[in-house]
């Protein structure tokens, strides 16, 4: 049987398999392992379920996973999240929009000790969406604002989406996670714009909040002395070269636990409750890994990615034409699938295709993680609007997604911003030697 064919035979057995519900990684791992039968024999293809597996369990850059989500469970656990909130609407929470504003910078600041969308989207839900309410915040504003917010998490450096996509494109992690500072601090602009616009023209749904003195402003400072330690700890070691990013990891996850601990607010209960968050979340991510380095094995032996990549060659068209193709393609899979889902299937396919057009890997990285970031807050699923929802059941689905609308445009021209300026991901990277 031709290769290309059974490539083609085995993408197609993988979305069968995703449409019946079976998981991700499972489903990936299937289709690449009966592929491979078919390419290479089935006695090659069986060994990769003893390779592939120890292969990812041994590796040390997918080590720093389970040690970024430790750090941002006992991070919520010591109650770090909600000082973030607490500071942002001292500053800001007498603005138009000031609540919204203050939510977007607590999601960001998280996002920096946490890592995860959905781990955010779902921790602010908890802290900042009654407070909103309470201020009489349209209810679908209010929970748009948190789930939009979320994606922060994912974009913010340390990132676990670019931690994966360093590993699967043998791409320096922390040259990725200098290439998103700048596009990172770029989101959080363009979302307290669209928060102060929308406020302008619908005050009834951003109200204006009570201005807080300056002592008291000064006192929340004071209080969150916690949350710039742990950012510098991990952020100065990563970017200075003093630790690894594994060590940057480790170092921030014992710090997260013993700011915890002092606080007397990692009883039993929370501490075992925060190791079953990341073993679970750990095991969900090395299925979807294991399963997706299956797959790529499969996809490379195919010959899909070269056949791709030529056919595009033929169409004569531009290189921007094929990368607004990519990202409306992304737009799609990231409201169908979750962050990691949404790049282990693709990038077999895409990241040989933007190393063949000429364009920067680190860019791509980036560009690639936003494209999945705004999928998970977009109809027809968005799974940052469905996480939000879940812990607000009373706030209808609809009302959140047309919410979203003021986001939605913002996400659109950071794209627009970011797809003709390449340099706000590969210019800091640079001048700092990393890249």
């Amino acid at each position: 049987m031709d290769p290309l064919f059974t490539g083609l035979l085995g993408l197609g057995l993988m979305f069968a398999l995703i449409a019946l519900h079976v998981p991700i990684g499972v489903a990936m791992g299937v289709s690449g392992l009966i592929g491979c039968g078919f390419i290479i024999g089935w006695e090659p293809a069986l060994s990769l379920l003893s390779t592939e597996p120890s292969s990812a369990l041994s590796s040390l850059a997918l080590a720093v996973i389970p040690l970024f989500l430790l750090m941002g469970n006992f991070a919520h656990a010591g109650g770090l999240s909600t000082e973030l909130y607490r500071v942002a609407g001292a500053f800001f929470g007498h603005r138009p929009g000031g609540l919204a504003i203050s939510t977007v910078l607590g999601c960001a600041g998280f996002g920096a000790v946490c890592g995860s969308s959905v781990a955010t989207a779902a921790t602010m839900s908890r802290i900042a969406l009654p407070e909103m309410l309470s201020h009489r915040y349209g209810q679908g504003f209010a929970a748009a604002t948190i789930a939009t917010g979320g994606t922060l998490g994912i974009i913010i450096p340390p990132s676990v989406i670019l931690v994966l996509y360093g590993v699967l494109t043998e791409n320096s992690i922390t040259a990725l996670f200098v290439a998103s500072v700048i596009p990172g601090l770029l989101t959080v602009v363009f979302y307290m714009a669209a928060v102060s616009v929308y406020a302008r023209f619908a005050p009834d749904q951003a109200p204006v909040g009570p201005r807080s003195d300056w002592a008291t402003r000064m006192a929340t400072v004071r209080e969150c002395w916690a949350v710039v330690l742990l950012a510098i700890a991990v952020g100065a070691g990563i970017y200075s070269g003093m630790f690894t990013v594994n060590e940057a990891a480790s170092v921030g996850a014992t710090f997260a636990f013993a700011i915890a601990l002092a606080r007397k607010r990692l009883n039993m209960a929370r501490f075992i409750e925060s190791i079953r968050d990341t073993v679970t979340s750990t095991a969900l991510i090395f299925v979807i890994i294991i399963g997706a380095s299956v797959f790529s094995y499969f996809v490379t032996l195919s010959g899909m990615p070269q056949a791709v990549v030529e056919g595009i060659e033929k169409l004569g068209v531009s290189a921007l034409l094929v990368i607004v193709m990519l990202q409306i393609m992304y737009l799609i899979a990231g409201a169908i699938f979750d962050e990691i889902a949404a790049m282990v299937i693709t990038l077999p396919f895409v990241y040989p295709l933007i190393i063949g057009l000429g364009y920067d890997p680190l860019w791509w990285g980036v560009v690639n993680v936003i494209l999945i970031s705004m999928g998970m807050i977009i109809p027809p699923i968005g799974i940052n609007v469905f996480v939000v929802q879940s812990m607000a059941t009373h706030i209808p689905l609809m009302s959140i997604y047309r919410g979203i609308t003021p986001y939605v445009l913002a996400d659109i021209a950071r794209l627009a911003v970011i797809t003709l300026f390449p340099a706000l991901c590969t210019w800091l990277p640079k001048v700092t030697g990393w890249s």
